[in-house]
């Protein structure tokens, strides 16, 4: 195991959470509407007028005028990945020249964008609004253990809030699997996942969950966590809190990856998670069965 026992419990502990309220945020972002509808059927011969009830998909719009992108469900997944690769090289560029202030400006506003629609989930505009300027400035000025993983838990649903109504079942295992690759190439061949952990850690500016022990700290990147709860969420708009079996089977899979890894060995989560969260969804086709 590559960490304590108590650390890796609170680590997938952490990761629970943040998963299901995730989900509590897509949740009140998106009804669904029983509406009746006329039809007109031949009986007998003769034309009949009954009427069905049919059950219909609303989406609410995001806070702030904030619109979200306008995506094909099918292609979706060519933005997602596309968002994915220019973020990385910005973030490569910013280690490589160790521009500090840029990092701290993007990590600032990339916190407080996302914590606002979570929190406008649960609270008014104008209160999300100051609570998410305080936390990202906390975050990002004055950090510490619970700050940074109280605001991991709501970030996630904040970003899933904006691209899972825009995204489709189909798009989104395309995208686990093309993540998942790159996860496993980033951490293994160029190790350039590996560098970009380390300085994260270093100056306190890290994306996903930190549990520090010691002198070492054990960590789950942000990508950890947003890409399950994306899927789980995509999941959700279909089939309901039943989607929770996903959020099972992908802390099912990060528990046996921190459980069997070995100590001073990094290694890359997307894959298991994304095992993970197939055997849920498949799981829950069978269930429709």
């Amino acid at each position: 195991m590559k960490h304590t026992r108590e650390v890796t419990l609170i680590l997938i502990l952490l990761f629970l959470m943040a998963q299901i309220i995730g989900l509590g945020i897509i949740n009140s972002y998106i009804d669904v509407e029983k509406v009746i509808e006329k039809k007109i059927v031949i009986i007998d011969g003769k034309e009949e007028t009954i009427e069905i009830i049919v059950e219909k998909e609303t989406v609410d719009k995001l806070p702030y005028g904030i619109e979200r992108p306008e995506l094909k469900e099918k292609t979706s997944y060519l933005s997602i990945i596309f968002a994915v690769i220019i973020a990385t090289i910005l973030a490569l560029i910013l280690l490589k020249y160790q521009a500090m202030r840029l990092w701290k400006a993007w990590f600032f506003l990339s916190v407080f964008f996302t914590l606002m629609i979570a929190f406008n989930a649960f609270i008014s505009s104008f209160f999300s609004l100051i609570l998410a300027l305080a936390l990202a400035f906390l975050k990002t000025f004055k950090n510490n253990f619970y700050i940074h993983n109280f605001t991991e838990l709501f970030i996630y649903g904040g970003l899933a809030a904006i691209f899972v109504p825009v995204m489709g079942i189909a798009a989104m295992i395309i995208v686990l699997v093309v993540i998942s690759v790159y996860d496993f190439i980033a951490v293994f061949k160029t190790k350039h996942m590996i560098k970009m952990a380390k300085f994260q850690t270093k100056i306190k500016l890290f994306a996903g969950l930190y549990v520090p022990y010691g002198k070492k700290a054990a960590i789950l990147g942000g990508g950890d966590l947003g890409f399950p709860l994306l899927f789980s969420g995509v999941v959700f708009r279909s089939y309901g809190w039943i989607s929770l079996i996903i959020v099972l089977t992908s802390a099912l899979a990060l528990s046996y990856l921190l459980f069997k890894s070995e100590k001073n060995k990094y290694y890359p989560a997307m894959p298991y998670l994304t095992i993970g969260c197939l055997i849920g969804y498949g799981i829950i086709r069978l269930m429709q069965i």
